[in-house]
């Protein structure tokens, strides 16, 4: 469908609806009398980029939880490979996070 088709069929269809230019961005399609949209930042939405310390505590406090599952008593050891391949799984992570931080220009 060609865009002019396109929109004269959205004009046809919804006439409640009109074309505004919007700065920065393509042209869009918004109801009658409704303003354009504007850039909304993440931090709008609450979303402030990492978590920060409190997140890489969080992490060693999981890690720690993982290894108590050692603990217990089950008798094969399977669960035991498995529990202690996460748990290093989550201990490399944690290591290449250090790492990144370290070399970052700006650590967090």
């Amino acid at each position: 469908m060609s865009e002019q088709t396109h929109r004269e069929r959205i004009s046809v269809d919804h006439p409640a609806t009109g074309r505004v230019n919007q700065p920065g961005r393509e042209e869009g399609v918004v109801r009658a009398g409704a303003p354009p949209v504007e850039h909304e930042r993440p931090e709008d939405w609450g979303w402030h980029g990492e978590t920060g310390r409190w997140g890489r505590v969080g992490a060693v406090v999981a890690t720690l939880f993982m290894l108590a599952y050692l603990v217990g008593n089950h008798e094969g050891r399977i669960e035991d490979i498995w529990v202690v391949s996460i748990a290093a799984l989550m201990v490399l992570i944690l290591l290449l996070d250090w790492r990144r931080r370290r070399n970052a220009w700006r650590a967090k």
